[in-house]
């Protein structure tokens, strides 16, 4: 009964801090901590000891899917030079640094052990970084940066964990370790992606958002488990699948399944991540007791934390600044790489139409190179941005659940965990709770409203004029062999006209007739619902009738309000 009510605690308080944290301007991962270690010195509040093996193969597979599901995998491509350094370089060099440090200030702690922890208090967790970052409005191009890290230095971290345990043993050599490393890296992206194409290819038959919903659950776990089996990386494996099933969700799921899954993996996503934040304040307290009882002192154990934090942060710094240089670099070839590209497009266009099959591919792939380069000269990482990266290594989730997971016979194994316990929290509060100054004095600035809204309103024409050509095609007929009514023909082109118009409203940024008559529909639609509820309060109609006519509101009602969310979005981001 006591850790029901600690359930009962935990959810309301995850709600109550996410509903109060902008308004303080801090991260609600960090306030959570605080509660967490708060909570713990409750005297009803039961000693809470969570399976650490729960929180790598229970909760850390759901929460990276529904992070890796919402990255766009072009973005993720298009950054992977810079991702591929922080969550892969950046780790092993981390975890060498710090764990050498460690090695130094543990007499008795073999160096395999010291890398092992090392490996422990290596990879940043973004869920705290991106959540201020979004906030305070970073460019989308730091943003997904961060996300990126965020999802591959789990499985760089995990992968070298398990290598340095083997190592303690004295049973692998650094050839076995680099050749194991490379394996679980390989394995885990085949079976990721095997995972995502096939349960897409599943999901995609059921037309049933509730029975799609529900096999999206068991995704990350179907990726997980196998790939552990096989010796790979099961986490890289989850991040695999879930980029695969989000690049494939528009073309395979419908409308109602891509709603469905958001809504009820952002529910998951939060509550989890949120969780664990609040879980690491409870422990420590149980932590910092079992340490008190041994030789080393909590002290030196904290003092050791504070050192490795502080060669962590040094590290990062040092890797941020080559890894800027060489972004920008990159951002000048791109701008010379952008007009040889234009000429060859010209050339292709100027050789005669697209309607040869090998042609039209080459323009699409040229086109797409384009797009890239056009990408890496508009929106470059400058060396404001690369602080607020440098600055943005808080530790969280897998450093709680990793640090549990070292071995029994390791020497000073209560002290190694309370050091990875420290270092979390350290970096969450004193790095998180600075970095949204860090970003106000640098005077970052994110996107460009007035270009997105313009951007938008290209794009709504462009797709606009190719659905309203498909209503020109001769073939078109209704379902019994004759022709559509030509006034209803009319009526769907005037619908997409609207919907571009109401757009370029949206991107003057003046409220003009578009948005009159979206005010004038919300009214009329909160007068229906009213009537509703006093036809149902008399029990004039049946209930499945009501229903339906519910979600009829509903679903006018949620589109509307999507809309004037979007276009506030714009203008105040």
């Amino acid at each position: 009964m006591d850790y029901a009510l600690l359930g009962i605690f935990g959810i309301f308080a995850i709600v109550a801090v996410a509903r109060f944290a902008p308004r303080v301007g801090v991260a609600a991962p960090l306030i959570l901590v605080v509660v967490g270690i708060a909570a713990s010195f409750v005297p009803w509040v039961p000693p809470f000891d969570f399976p650490p093996e729960l929180i790598l193969s229970i909760v850390l597979p759901p929460i990276l899917y529904s992070a890796a599901v919402n990255v766009p995998l072009v973005d993720f491509r298009r950054n992977l030079k810079a991702i591929t350094g922080l969550s892969v370089l950046l780790v092993l060099v981390s975890a060498l640094v710090s764990g050498g440090l460690l090695y130094l200030l543990l007499p008795d702690l073999s160096l395999p052990a010291a890398i092992a922890l090392g490996a422990v208090i290596s990879p940043p967790d973004a869920v705290a970084a991106t959540s201020i970052g979004k906030r305070l409005g970073l460019p989308p191009r730091l943003v997904t940066v961060l996300e990126g890290e965020g999802l591959v230095n789990d499985a760089t971290a995990l992968v070298l964990l398990r290598s340095a345990i083997a190592a303690t043993a004295g049973t692998v050599s650094l050839a076995e370790i680099a050749g194991d490393f490379l394996y679980a890296v390989a394995a885990a992206i085949a079976v990721g992606a095997v995972v995502g194409v096939v349960t897409v290819w599943v999901r995609s038959r059921l037309n049933d958002a509730v029975l799609t919903t529900t096999i999206s659950f068991a995704v990350p776990f179907v990726a997980f488990l196998p790939a552990e089996e096989v010796g790979a990386s099961g986490v890289l494996a989850v991040v695999v699948a879930g980029l695969v099933t989000g690049h494939s969700s528009a073309r395979r799921f419908s409308a109602q399944d891509r709603i469905s899954e958001r809504i009820n993996w952002r529910t998951a996503q939060f509550v989890l991540e949120n969780g664990v934040f609040l879980l690491m304040g409870i422990e420590l307290k149980a932590l910092v007791e079992e340490v008190r009882d041994d030789h080393l002192g909590v002290g030196h154990a904290v003092l050791f934390a504070l050192l490795a934090t502080l060669a962590l942060i040094v590290v990062r710094i040092l890797f941020v600044l080559p890894l800027i240089a060489l972004l920008r670099r990159e951002q000048r070839r791109a701008e010379g790489q952008g007009k040889r590209l234009g000429v060859v497009l010209q050339r292709i266009d100027d050789a005669g139409p697209t309607d040869d099959k090998r042609r039209s591919r080459l323009r699409r792939l040229v086109t797409r190179k384009q797009a890239d380069v056009e990408f890496l000269a508009s929106e470059g990482l400058g060396w404001r941005g690369g602080a607020v990266l440098a600055w943005s290594g808080m530790r969280g989730v897998v450093t709680l659940a990793a640090a549990q997971s070292l071995p029994t016979d390791i020497p000073y194994r209560p002290q190694l965990i309370l050091i990875a316990f420290t270092v979390a929290v350290v970096t969450l509060l004193a790095q998180g709770g600075t970095l949204p100054l860090l970003i106000r004095k640098l005077r970052i600035v994110g996107t460009d409203a007035a270009a997105d809204r313009t951007e938008l309103a290209e794009l709504i024409d462009e797709i606009s004029a190719v659905g309203a050509a498909s209503l020109d095609d001769p073939t078109l007929l209704r379902g019994n062999g004759g022709e559509f009514d030509p006034e209803v023909l009319e009526r769907v082109r005037r619908d997409s006209v609207m919907r571009s118009e109401s757009v370029a409203e949206a991107r003057e940024g003046a409220p003009g007739p578009h948005q009159q008559h979206r005010i004038l529909r919300q009214r009329v639609l909160q007068a229906e619902r009213d009537a509703l509820l006093d036809a149902r309060a008399t029990g004039s109609y049946s209930s499945r009738v009501m229903e339906r006519a519910q979600s009829i509101l509903d679903l006018e009602e949620s589109r509307l309000v999507q809309f004037d969310q979007g276009s506030t979005h714009s203008s105040s981001s």
